[in-house]
């Protein structure tokens, strides 16, 4: 199958799993989540993300990776609360130096700056005016201890009455899900478009 046609597919797809009368169908194929995991080749992702802002005009794209620096940046500025003339990533640095038995918990939900709490506090947000929110460029997870299913089963993306649509860099083989084509991931409360 062509890329264009396989495209195509995917985006049909969607707009049907994301049709306002499959809703109740979605929660129960997803174990009672309310996310629609987008999978595509990792080396595609920017084409993807095109055409869905091209479909979507009208929807929230929150982009992790921007989301990753601007939390690098609050917990730098609050780390460096005592040293205003260090850069905000030389007062990350220090921080996440001080934590580095726990590095993960530098990402998740320990902050109310980290990178977990923004995700989740941006997809409230846009939650609020009734749109489609997309996901984007989530491999900017890959380290940080932040796995899709933690954003899936968080109370607040469970609740919203839109699903939130994860764009998903991964590998659909031998009935596996691999982010990023090497880590199996975890589609239990999803629905997958593949």
């Amino acid at each position: 199958m062509s890329f264009l046609t396989e495209q195509k597919q995917k985006f049909d797809d969607l707009r049907v799993t994301l049709h306002v009368d499959n809703r109740t169908q979605l929660k129960r194929s997803a174990n009672g989540g309310n996310t629609v995991l987008f999978v595509y080749p990792p080396a595609d992702e920017e084409e993807y993300i095109a055409k869905a802002r091209e479909l979507y005009a009208d929807g929230h794209f929150i982009d992790i990776a921007e989301l990753f620096v601007k939390s690098i940046d609050l917990l730098g500025d609050e780390y460096n609360s005592f040293d205003k003339q260090r850069k905000p990533l030389d007062g990350f640095k220090a921080f996440y130096l001080e934590n580095i038995s726990t590095t993960f918990k530098t990402f998740t939900n320990d902050y109310p700056n980290c990178l977990f709490s923004l995700i989740i506090k941006d997809i409230c947000l846009a939650s609020q005016d009734g749109k489609t929110t997309f996901l984007m460029h989530t491999g900017a997870l890959e380290g940080t201890g932040i796995e899709n299913v933690n954003i899936m089963e968080h109370k607040s993306v469970m609740s919203q009455g839109i699903p939130l649509v994860i764009f998903y860099p991964a590998d659909y083989r031998n009935d596996e899900l691999l982010f990023l084509n090497h880590k199996p991931a975890s589609k239990y409360r999803c629905n997958l478009v593949k």
